[in-house]
């Protein structure tokens, strides 16, 4: 195969996050950044003769997140060009993401190669969960922002070596809100929807559910102690993502992960 593209290469600074590559880290040190936002501000005002800037005016047109897209197609090519299937996984907080990552690592992950970039507001316990030897995993803390974007996703997956990773699961910070618009260049966006929570969050949270192309029902082993309806779940979600494939499982007992790593399989298979 021939050599991937190299992922983009990003001129703009890492404000207010910082990546922290736990095990699996790339062999090349991360190219340097540019200065600080603040320093062109000042570099303005010193070369202006009575510290006035020029004002331009914007296209008001241009959609605000048309960096973000542009990126997150690189982002795309660049997975797509390295033969691996990158997953954004959605979740409220407490859904399961990160217990069901665990799970799929001790023993989907034996057999076929995965890493994953993990997404939190602050600490880093989530990454350390993950760490495996066999699988790269980076912390991406984002501060304050209640999402990842594609920006954080390159300079992530430039910080761990994915030489024969298969599989990568980019767990998204807990938030039904915010993510929905961030594409990150993933080819999955899967999200989870717990039997701890309403069976009408799909329809309270349409945008992230209609944009899923997978929506997992978690926790369905305490499905009928915490009197929640699987089955109006279901139509809920169908009413807002009718084409997406739905998968009912339990990381605990672990019933339904056996369809969970068959559709991995798929996609790790050629066409």
């Amino acid at each position: 195969m021939n050599n991937p593209t190299p992922p983009p290469l990003l001129t703009e600074p890492a404000l207010g996050y910082q990546i922290n590559a736990l095990t699996g880290a790339a062999r090349n040190a991360a190219r340097p950044l540019a200065g600080p936002l603040s320093a062109e501000i000042t570099a303005a005002f010193s070369a202006s003769p009575r510290g006035e800037i020029a004002v331009r005016s914007i296209d008001v047109n241009i959609p605000l997140l048309e960096k973000n897209d542009i990126l997150a197609e690189r982002n795309r090519g660049y997975f797509l060009g390295r033969g691996l299937a990158a997953l954004n996984i959605v979740s409220s907080p407490g859904a399961g993401k990160t217990t069901l990552l665990e799970r799929t690592l001790d023993e989907f992950g034996q057999q076929t190669k995965c890493a994953v970039l993990v997404g939190d507001l602050e600490t880093d316990n989530d990454g350390r969960r993950l760490s495996r030897p066999y699988a790269p995993v980076a912390q991406i803390t984002t501060g304050t922002v209640c999402h990842l974007d594609a920006s954080m996703i390159a300079r992530a997956a430039q910080s761990i070596n994915l030489d024969g990773v298969k599989i990568l699961f980019i767990e998204n910070v807990g938030n039904l809100v915010c993510p929905a618009s961030f594409d990150l260049g993933e080819q999955v966006r899967v999200v989870l929807l717990s039997t701890t929570e309403g069976e009408d969050k799909p329809l309270k949270y349409p945008p992230i559910f209609k944009s899923a192309q997978l929506v997992l029902l978690t926790k369905i082993d305490v499905a009928d102690v915490l009197g929640f309806h699987r089955q109006l779940a279901v139509e809920n979600i169908r009413r807002i993502a009718p084409t997406a494939k739905i998968i009912q499982l339990s990381t605990r007992t672990g019933e339904g992960l056996s369809e969970w790593y068959d559709y991995l399989r798929q996609l790790t298979s050629p066409v």
